[in-house]
């Protein structure tokens, strides 16, 4: 298996970077805190113009027909930056889901617009209730007259208060654990019956509760097409994980740059800290926990991309629980090197132990991809 970027995935991930280096610095990602969208829209239109809202998008709807393996190196450098701005919302979750779902008039109305950068899609799944049940889905679906409106709640949906159109998942059939009977639908943000909280995350990530009470939504595709609909969920929920262990592996990246430089400048008593033996140590675990991250980052964007393999599943959530693992040790590591300082709000290693604690909880934390495992591949009585 090839674990290396290929030349034009090194060449953007470069380019990215530079971007970022330029634009996407950590003073600038503060004062985007402060406003109210909550991120650069200047930053966000410069990220269109490389390519990377368009990344994975088909090539009929203004896209390069990327995948997962090609978004890897561009979510890591974003994943470096903290950035904040709605690449995992909306170029990855909502793009993958009308992608899947979605049939040409769909694709034609909210692709284009989303490839350019010129729109926002969000992806509204998550529920209170679900406590990292991936598939559960309480929000009701009913059609009247032709029209189909939802009612429900969603919680902790990604840039939801920006997004333009959100993509929602609502139960036409069954209980809300049931493993049929859900389909996904597109909800234009000024939609009647739609209201919108906004909040932001402890990494301060823009996020927001929808509800939905009687909200006009339409069908991604034909809702009555279960294997459609299911295919369409789990492939959207699969290029999330792939996606959120490549950007845990780049804050993973920052916190041990800055722990290292930090080892290598701060003196203590006459000497650099580094130089003390149980610290050495410390940093060469964090390295080790870094270098296996990386490599279960490459292989979750290959499972991500190779949905029909028997063992893409089973990859995808061991990757997800081993780089929540690591990136936690590794960060609260980083943090500790660096005693007061770590904990203050004017710098990063800080923050970079927020964003994994936040990315962790994303798509099931790490002892609910444990479970998962087990309750699939573990041993049978």
């Amino acid at each position: 298996m090839n674990f290396e970027l290929n030349e034009e995935q090194a060449q953007l991930q470069d380019s990215v970077r530079r971007l970022l280096a330029d634009h996407g610095r950590f003073e600038q990602r503060r004062a985007a805190v402060a406003t109210a969208d909550g991120f650069q829209r200047s930053l966000w239109r410069h990220l269109a113009e490389l390519g990377v809202t368009a990344l994975c998008v088909d090539e009929a709807h203004g896209g390069f027909g990327g995948g997962a393996v090609d978004r890897l190196p561009v979510l890591q450098a974003c994943g470096h930056a903290l950035l904040l701005e709605p690449v995992l919302s909306s170029s990855v979750l909502g793009a993958t889901a009308v992608q899947l779902a979605g049939d040409s008039a769909a694709k034609a109305r909210l692709l284009a617009p989303a490839a350019a950068g010129q729109r926002l899609l969000a992806w509204a799944h998550d529920e209170a209730d679900a406590r990292h049940a991936s598939r559960w889905v309480a929000t009701q679906a009913t059609q009247r007259a032709g029209h189909w409106t939802l009612t429900g709640r969603k919680s902790h949906v990604l840039h939801g208060e920006t997004a333009d159109h959100l993509v929602v998942s609502a139960r036409i059939d069954g209980a809300p654990d049931a493993a049929r009977g859900t389909a996904l639908f597109v909800v234009d943000a000024g939609a009647a019956g739609l209201q919108r909280r906004g909040y932001r995350l402890v990494d301060d990530t823009p996020a927001a509760e929808l509800i939905l009470d009687g909200a006009a939504a339409q069908p991604l595709g034909d809702p009555h097409d279960h294997a459609l609909a299911d295919a369409a969920l789990q492939g959207t929920l699969n290029a999330g994980l792939a996606a959120v262990c490549a950007d845990m592996l780049g804050a993973m990246e920052l916190a041990f740059e800055l722990a290292v430089d930090y080892l290598n400048t701060r003196q203590q008593f006459g000497r650099l800290i580094g130089q003390n033996q149980a610290l050495r140590h410390k940093a060469a675990e964090m390295q080790v926990g870094l270098e296996m991250s990386r490599s279960m980052a490459m292989a979750a964007a290959i499972a991500a991309d190779r949905p029909g393999s028997p063992d893409a599943a089973a990859d995808l959530l061991r990757a997800k629980l081993v780089i929540g693992r690591h990136a936690r040790q590794l960060c609260q590591n980083a943090v500790q090197i660096h005693g007061g300082i770590g904990m203050t709000e004017e710098y990063a290693v800080g923050h970079a132990l927020r964003r994994i604690h936040v990315l962790d909880q994303l798509f099931g934390d790490s002892a609910a991809q444990a479970a998962r495992l087990a309750d699939a591949w573990g041993p049978r009585a």
